[in-house]
């Protein structure tokens, strides 16, 4: 059940993110509305997946996929750049969670 609300957390941050875009700076009503109930949908998912997961674990997993998921995002779909250097740094993302995370195995 953590990781299913973990991932619930993932989801309400990259669409917050995502919806952060389109505010033009939070002076637009509904992209900022979005925003700030994602924020606060991911932040309380987050609070729930603590109390049975550690938060190292918790944390990279939400921070590194976060990371990775708005940054292919922003390739794929807003037009970012894809060069090699960045494309290699989420892979360096993702492979520092995985690090992390075989630490907590033993």
């Amino acid at each position: 059940m953590a990781y299913l609300m973990l991932a619930g957390a993932i989801l309400s941050e990259v669409l917050a993110t995502t919806a952060m875009k389109y505010t033009d700076g939070f002076s637009r009503l509904w992209p900022s509305v979005g925003t700030a109930l994602g924020y606060l949908l991911a932040f309380a998912l987050l609070a729930q997946t603590l109390k049975s997961m550690s938060v190292g674990t918790a944390y990279a997993i939400w921070s590194g996929a976060g990371t990775a998921v708005i940054a292919a995002i922003g390739m794929v779909f807003l037009g970012e750049s894809a060069g090699a250097l960045k494309i290699l740094g989420v892979l360096l993302v993702i492979a520092g969670v995985v690090v992390l995370n075989l630490d907590g195995a033993h």
